[in-house]
């Protein structure tokens, strides 16, 4: 049986319109080239679609069973040649990217690097100067996309789920916790921290563990740079708490050791926020695709 999109189409336009006649209409053919297309149709498949005694006309059980394949996969179908006509297009448009994850750079410049390949008209930018004022000026259009692990409820924003992360504890393999199966907030007191240079709370380390615990490590540096962050932690001057895919490389190096926080480890998730008039838009649906599967490849070395 060889089966055709505008088949399913034509099932679902006569099932909806109760006629042939009506039917050609909605899809600008002739009611002669819709019934010549049916008749075609029903010897393919050897049985009849429709029970014609009936007005307006009825699918019979067969004519279902197509229309319930029609209704599952012309929906799919639109939906990619949107995609394809998006990608094909090229549209230019605007995609200014606000922070308030530090560590994000780690897995967000190769999503844009694979963006910027699908969509080169479109203008990108990274504003790290917003990331502790991202949400607002996400509200007053002064960004379109704001990458956060703390989902908020905001009238006309959108929080899109992009992945699941473990933030994780990293020492040298000399540091006395190495030899830990896990560490716990207690473990800290006694540590010199090395931390990106943001506010606590947006550190996991600090937003949940370490002041729901009500524990104030020795003493806290903060760091810019990741690679400086594990020179330091290489060095054994300080611990550190750093997401998955930041530490993937790290696993297979014997200068350090990486261990979960807690016993049963901890899970974060990153969300990305847009305003809801432009997450469907193609190059930002195109790019929260992205989002959601490269920095998996990342965390699966």
């Amino acid at each position: 049986m060889h089966l055709e999109f505008r088949h399913l189409r034509t099932i679902k336009a006569i099932h909806e319109s109760g006629g042939l006649a009506r039917a050609a209409e909605m899809m600008h053919i002739t009611q002669s080239a819709l019934s010549h297309q049916v008749k075609g149709l029903e010897e393919q498949a050897g049985v009849e679609l429709f029970v014609r005694r009936t007005k307006p006309l009825k699918l019979s059980s067969a004519g279902l069973r197509l229309l319930k394949l029609a209704e599952k996969v012309l929906p799919e179908v639109e939906v990619l040649e949107v995609d394809f006509q998006g990608l094909k297009s090229g549209k230019s448009g605007r995609l200014h990217i606000a922070i308030e994850c530090h560590a994000c750079f780690e897995w967000l410049f190769p999503v844009l690097e694979n963006f910027r390949k699908a969509w080169p008209d479109v203008d990108v930018d990274i504003r790290p100067g917003l990331a502790f004022d991202a949400m607002p000026a996400l509200e007053r259009e002064e960004v379109d996309l704001v990458v956060s692990s703390d989902p908020e409820d905001l009238e006309g924003v959108e929080f899109t789920p992009l992945f699941d992360y473990e933030p994780v504890f990293v020492a040298s393999s000399q540091h006395p916790l190495a030899e830990r199966e896990f560490v716990e907030a207690e473990d800290f007191r006694d540590e010199m921290l090395i931390t990106y240079p943001v506010e606590r709370s947006r550190l996991d380390v600090f937003s949940q563990l370490l002041l729901p615990a009500k524990v104030e490590p020795k003493g806290v540096r903060q760091v810019e740079l990741t690679a400086v962050i594990l020179l330091l932690v290489v060095s054994n001057r300080g611990v550190a708490v750093l997401p998955d895919w930041v530490v993937r490389e790290v696993r297979y190096n014997s200068d350090y050791v990486t261990r979960p926080l807690t016993k049963t480890g901890m899970t974060r998730r990153l969300f990305a926020a847009t305003r809801d008039v432009d997450t469907t838009k193609p190059f930002m649906a195109h790019l929260l695709r992205l989002a959601r599967t490269e920095p998996v490849k990342s965390q699966a070395g």
